[in-house]
């Protein structure tokens, strides 16, 4: 069989009643969910599962929840499929949770990590006066130039992340994000939509954040990956116990390299990827980036069956 690859989702992916199918079938899954509730005093569970939504698309939250589904659905994929990976890769948020699947970061000190991540990119920039939106259908180049020429009267515009061939999404002050869709439809763009998510990531306005998050990361304990894991800020590197920490706070205002993230694993013979975390996000940017990817995900009862189903000898997608 081919060496696999797994990713896991980030902020974004959210849905009220993520992960209750397999949290109702497994008591691994609700043991995360208890550890990462007694690490935080919150009730992950009912955030999960019953929101509100508005509560569960603010960033402290949603990083807490996101991530606890992530490995939550991770634990459920070992004790099904226990095939071991080559690779894991995780979409901003998601290389969290690829570090603790990795073994480089205990989850309760992960859940604690990410939660106050969002705290720290939440007062960075107060609710409603940032955001991000995702520009379909134009090459990459051009998001680029839309950012680099935009009015500076309007604030700041950076190119966010670089997902896949004609997906990218865009991060800044909310009224210079609004005058870029508005040029980017102007050049043809098919689609340009804001994200839900109440902070704008991976930019320059998260510079105070980033170095607060580097403060708190020299007090949490990092291992050597036991898979290899490829970091979002150079997919050409990879995680160790002396590189992470320094990684992950420069992830924080610098652009996710998703493409190339996805063109690094391809280099190291991955063939097939799952996607576990909620929705099906990054299988659909794996296939725009490399159709010969086979793509399987894991986030309920039919979709662990379908990947338990392929290692037992069908196709994936």
């Amino acid at each position: 069989m081919d060496s696999i690859g797994i990713v896991f989702p980030g902020q974004g992916s959210q849905y009220v009643g993520m992960g209750r199918e397999l949290y109702e079938g497994f008591h691994g899954v609700r043991e995360v969910f208890d550890q990462a509730g007694e690490a935080l005093n919150i009730d992950i569970a009912r955030l999960c599962f019953e929101g509100p939504q508005d509560a569960l698309d603010l960033t402290p939250n949603t990083q807490a929840a996101v991530l606890t589904v992530d490995i939550a659905l991770y634990q459920v994929f070992e004790s099904v499929i226990g095939i071991e990976p080559a690779v894991l890769a995780g979409h901003s948020l998601g290389e969290y949770a690829a570090l603790c699947a990795a073994g480089a970061i205990d989850f309760t000190d992960a859940v604690r990590l990410v939660y106050a991540r969002g705290q720290y990119q939440q007062e960075a920039v107060p609710q409603g006066k940032g955001c991000m939106a995702a520009i379909i259908g134009l090459h990459r180049g051009s998001v680029e130039e839309i950012c680099q020429t935009a009015d500076k009267a309007y604030g700041v515009v950076e190119m966010a992340n670089d997902n896949s061939p004609g997906q990218s999404v865009i991060s800044g002050t909310t009224a210079a994000v609004e005058q870029a869709m508005a040029k980017a439809k102007e050049k043809g763009a098919r689609m340009a939509v804001k994200l839900p998510i109440s902070v704008p990531c991976h930019c320059s306005l998260l510079d105070e954040a980033a170095g607060r998050l580097k403060t708190y990361l020299d007090h949490v304990a990092i291992q050597d990956c036991a898979v290899a894991v490829i970091p979002n800020f150079d997919p050409q590197a990879l995680h160790s116990r002396d590189t992470t920490k320094e990684l992950l706070a420069r992830q924080l205002n610098s652009p996710v390299r998703w493409q190339e993230t996805i063109e690094r694993m391809s280099q190291r013979g991955i063939r097939t990827v799952i996607e576990i975390g909620p929705k099906k996000t990054l299988t659909g940017l794996i296939r725009r980036i490399d159709r010969d990817i086979k793509t399987l995900n894991i986030e309920d009862k039919v979709s662990l069956e379908e990947a338990a189903g392929f290692f037992d000898g069908g196709e994936a997608a």
